[in-house]
């Protein structure tokens, strides 16, 4: 027997849910940068079993996308292995189920998985739904139950690992956990959201807080989440920072620090970690000029959070914001090095900042004499209220 039939007697010794637990744990590895032996081969023949399109992004099996489907517009596709606060990978998603299937509810899921199928083959959507709502509700039930004790969430994370080798994966259970107790909120809030915000101007910030503002005070633990649904709806990334800046009573760093939506720094901060690592997988692939538009768009973000907060090489977003660009410079030092010194690299060009350009330059100085005006305005408020 050779080493092909070999594979293929192992993979068929596997459960289905255990073959489709183990492709998403070789992705992830190598969305890590883990390079393993034959994974390619691997890949493709449980691709080939569970995604007949071939694709490389993971897609629950039917029972477990009818449990997931809330958290559908929360999903990453990348890898589970850095903070992302208010989103989830998709990775993680077969072990949770498989963790959920096989320890926390084996009988109620097995339950779950015969009458979701027997309705599906009905053609009854809305039996369906509710079926799939009645399960969860018992998921958040038993979850708030063994969570309560540091032991029995110890316990509970020590399981999981038994699926999956990511140490993200528990606090994504977490995450699922804050989606599912927030119900149809987050969706409602989506659904009053503009389509796309295509500048992000006071205006709109203000009413987009506004609506947050009254989220957060019915639903605080999900608010990372509804901040996700504002972010997808912007032009660029970067824009989320604007929440926290407006609000502020000055750009200096500790201010910003201290309005109510801080938290979205780190968020910008996270999509910068997922465009590092989406440039790692386009270098590694030979993918230039997907690289370039990566770059151009980090660069752009590393510019808006410095112009945008005052002192932020001082603090704690700076540390991580540094960390960041020094990984990403190591990845383009790296490329542009293979290629003689006397032939030009698009990944070296300056262009690559626009803000190094004249209209960048305009605009910067735009921005400051803004800054400036808003400034004064705010430190005569402040000497108004103090006579």
């Amino acid at each position: 027997m050779d080493e092909i039939d070999r594979l293929s007697e192992f993979l068929q010794r596997l459960t289905p849910l255990s073959r489709s637990c183990l492709l998403s744990e070789l992705e992830r590895l190598e969305l890590c940068g883990i390079d393993m032996p034959g994974s390619a081969d691997i890949q493709a023949r449980l691709r080939a079993e569970f995604r007949k399109d071939g694709s490389t992004q993971a897609r629950a099996t039917s029972p477990s996308r009818y449990f997931f489907a809330p958290l559908e517009l929360l999903l990453i596709d990348g890898a589970p292995e850095h903070a992302n606060m208010g989103r989830i990978s998709r990775n993680t998603l077969t072990p949770i189920w498989e963790w959920i299937c096989r320890d926390l509810l084996p009988t109620m899921a097995r339950d779950y998985i015969k009458a979701i199928g027997d309705q599906v083959a009905a053609n009854n959507p809305k039996e369906v739904q509710k079926i799939a709502s009645t399960f969860q509700t018992k998921v958040v039930k038993v979850l708030e139950s063994t969570l309560t004790s540091p032991e029995s969430a110890e316990s509970a994370r020590a399981k999981l690992g038994q699926y999956t080798a990511s140490r993200t994966a528990f606090d994504d259970v977490l995450k699922m956990l804050h989606v599912l107790r927030a119900g149809d909120a987050l969706p409602k809030f989506n659904a009053k959201l503009p389509e796309k915000i295509g500048k992000f101007d006071d205006g709109q910030v203000a009413q987009i807080t506004a609506q947050l503002d009254a989220f957060k005070k019915a639903h605080p633990q999900a608010l990372p989440f509804a901040l996700a649904l504002v972010a997808r709806r912007l032009k660029t990334s970067w824009q989320l920072v604007r929440l926290a800046t407006r609000a502020a009573a000055s750009k200096a760093a500790a201010d910003v620090a201290a309005t109510p939506y801080a938290c979205v720094v780190p968020m910008v901060l996270d999509r910068l970690d997922d465009k590092r690592l989406a440039l790692r997988v386009a270098l590694r692939h030979n993918r230039v000029l997907i690289a370039r538009d990566l770059l151009a768009e980090i660069y752009d973000t590393e510019y808006a959070l410095k112009v945008r907060i005052d002192g932020i090489e001082h603090c704690e977003w700076g540390v991580r914001l540094q960390q960041l660009m020094d990984a990403i410079a190591a990845l383009v030092s790296a490329e542009v090095s293979r290629f003689p010194s006397n032939v030009g690299h698009i990944l070296g060009s300056r262009r690559l900042r626009s803000h190094d350009t004249i209209g960048g330059k305009l605009s910067y100085l735009a921005w400051k004499g803004r800054d400036a005006m808003q400034d004064g305005a705010a430190a005569f408020r402040k000497l108004i209220g103090q006579t």
